[in-house]
């Protein structure tokens, strides 16, 4: 008998009826040879301090740093998990074979691992892993059935991050809770959370210190086109009135025309933060909404797996584009321009090297289903248009220099002319009928070199404006960077091997900062609370709030998924990290105390 164990009911249940597993036991299906059974996610977990030692099951300073000689896990405490996991460990017991049917991703295969490690399974594995769940892809893939053994290093970073995160989190909530919690208030620190809402508290504090500054830039007004000095914007009013005065004396004078030919390719294919941060933008949707959302387009086939870091497909995936877009069929008049012909292969979108696990988020070709929900329904929307634009041809137009000069004063002014808008075309109307092109382009008149006339010098104020509150959106960003303000799609995907969290993780370091009452949400902008506030204030040591500093363990995490790191070194430098934390804590003598509110 072959065992199959995936990760939720509703996905063992559709996976038993494709493999003719039809009849219904307790906690499992069996037929054909095969019995499909799951786990409720996490059935296991790392043991609590207090199964180490029954010391470490007080709070007290005295058992600071809490470090197991050796880490282990354990049953879940709940009498549901409990009988599911003994369901599981019995069929285990009686099985030939495993197939591993979790999710094929990093935290898919802790869930899966630790379930047979604690069942003591000495069964041979295979491992199930696709991209998608419709019954062709799950047929595909138990063609293709992977070794348990290529997947080793994935689960290896899995399990250093998982201590990663008991190390820092467990002994740093306490140490800071017992240090500085004021009636006995919970601290929580994490490794993730801490420098995550650093950001937060730093972007506030950017915003309350700001101080605006002026400066005056010379304009002029010639044949309603504003024309800009090309010389610096003036700190000193009067030294900008002075030239004022000056350029009024003359005529402007067309100098040169210059007009380039410019093109703009598609934006790229979403991965799960990408996806997160354009949800927000448009529709004000919260990062776990969005997540829950595309998690259950995917669990109803209608999307690619979500949780995913990279926004490139893989070549073998193109051949099925073509179907795949003949599906859309409430896209019907986008798609139709682009049959008949081959579609567009870009190396912006196929391109093996960028893609590890899994690709891309794209539709899977499936039907709609009536009964979708508007989140699930507005995220489709935007999995599909972008599918669909990746195939058009880029945005071209024609890019035009003017350069004048009034007296010895240079001015000059830019215009661009979409020529042929490409796959702007698929985003001309946004749901509510509105314009989504990213600029208003500024269109000129015609100009030819020599023409002069009178013209209208103006000085005009400019002051400077604070950054703008995270968003969401924006914090997703930021997370995935590390920090850095980037706007440039092939910066960020460089930046991305230090980003902070997971893409799957993101949404729920953020709900934790709710939770916790150490941010709130003002309509879109999010604030630090004043025990956010004053517990990045008592963390002294950078290692625990530095996005950069988390951005590096994350890489080296990473890499160990990729075989070019050592995991005892990385665990052996966070063990390092946390007795130096508490080092430098207990030497603090200062006394003072915080407590946690959502004010």
């Amino acid at each position: 008998m072959i065992l199959c164990i995936t990760e939720k009911p509703s996905v063992g249940r559709d996976l038993a009826r494709i493999l003719g597993a039809t009849r219904s036991m307790g906690g499992y299906m069996e037929g054909n040879g095969y019995c499909v059974t799951w786990t409720f996610g996490h059935l296991c977990s790392l043991k609590d301090p207090a199964d180490y030692d029954p010391g470490w099951k007080p709070w007290a300073l005295s058992r600071l740093p809490m470090i197991p000689a050796k880490f282990g896990i354990k049953v879940m405490d709940d009498e549901g998990i409990r009988r599911q996991f003994n369901v599981i460990k019995t069929l285990i017991g009686q099985c030939d074979e495993i197939i591993n049917c979790g999710d094929a991703g990093q935290e898919g295969e802790v869930i899966q691992r630790w379930v047979m490690q604690k069942a003591g399974c000495d069964k041979p594995i295979r491992r199930l892993w696709v991209s998608s769940l419709t019954d062709e892809a799950v047929r595909e893939g138990f063609q293709h059935l992977r070794d348990h053994k290529e997947l080793d290093s994935l689960y290896t970073a899995g399990i250093c991050r998982a201590i990663g995160d008991w190390i820092l989190g467990i002994n740093a909530t306490r140490l800071y809770s017992l240090k500085y919690g004021h009636d006995r208030q919970i601290l929580s620190v994490g490794r993730v959370q801490t420098p995550t809402l650093a950001l937060v508290v730093q972007r506030q504090r950017d915003i309350e210190n700001f101080v605006p500054s002026d400066s005056w830039e010379l304009k002029t007004k010639y044949r309603d086109t504003l024309f800009s000095a090309t010389v610096k914007p003036f700190a000193d009013r009067e030294k900008g009135e002075k030239l004022l005065r000056e350029v009024c004396q003359y005529p402007l004078v067309i100098e040169g025309v210059q007009q380039k030919k410019g093109k703009e390719a598609p934006p790229r294919l979403f991965d799960l933060t990408s996806l997160q941060v354009e949800a927000n933008k448009k529709y004000s949707m919260g990062a776990d909404a969005t997540l829950k959302a595309i998690q259950s387009l995917y669990e109803k086939k209608l999307t690619t797996y979500p949780r995913v870091d990279t926004t490139y497909l893989t070549d073998d995936v193109y051949p099925k584009c073509g179907g795949i877009l003949r599906t859309l069929k409430p896209y019907a008049a986008l798609v139709s321009p682009l049959m008949g012909k081959a579609l567009k292969k870009s190396k912006k979108v196929f391109d093996n090297s960028k893609v590890t696990d899994h690709h891309a988020i794209i539709p899977t070709g499936q039907s709609l289903p009536p009964d979708l929900s508007l989140d699930e329904k507005r995220i489709f929307h935007l999995v599909a248009q972008r599918f669909i634009s990746v195939f058009y041809p880029d945005c071209t137009f024609e890019q035009t220099v003017v350069s004048a000069k009034a007296g010895t004063t240079g001015f000059k002014t830019t215009g661009k002319v979409i020529t042929d808008p490409g796959w702007r075309a698929v985003y001309q109307k946004d749901d509510s009928g509105s314009q989504t092109t990213a600029d208003d382009d500024n269109i000129l008149p015609e100009f030819k070199p020599g023409e002069s006339g009178p013209h209208e010098p103006q000085l005009a104020k400019r002051t400077t404006k604070p950054p703008k509150y995270y968003t969401e959106g924006t914090l997703l960003k930021a997370m995935e960077t590390a920090g850095s303000t980037v706007d440039d799609e092939d910066l960020r995907e460089a930046l991305k091997a230090n980003g902070i969290g997971r893409p799957s993780t993101r949404a729920a370091i953020i709900e934790t900062l709710y939770k916790r009452g150490y941010i709130r949400q003002e309509r879109k902008s999010l604030r630090a609370t004043q025990a956010g506030i004053d517990l990045i204030d008592i963390i002294q040591d950078e290692l625990l709030k530095s996005a950069k500093l988390t951005g590096i363990w994350e890489g080296r995490l990473r890499a160990i998924e990729a075989n070019n790191y050592s995991a005892s070194e990385f665990v052996e430098q966070l063990k390092a990290m946390i007795v130096e934390i508490t080092r430098n804590v207990m030497a603090d003598t200062s006394n003072k105390k915080i407590g946690t509110d959502t004010k």
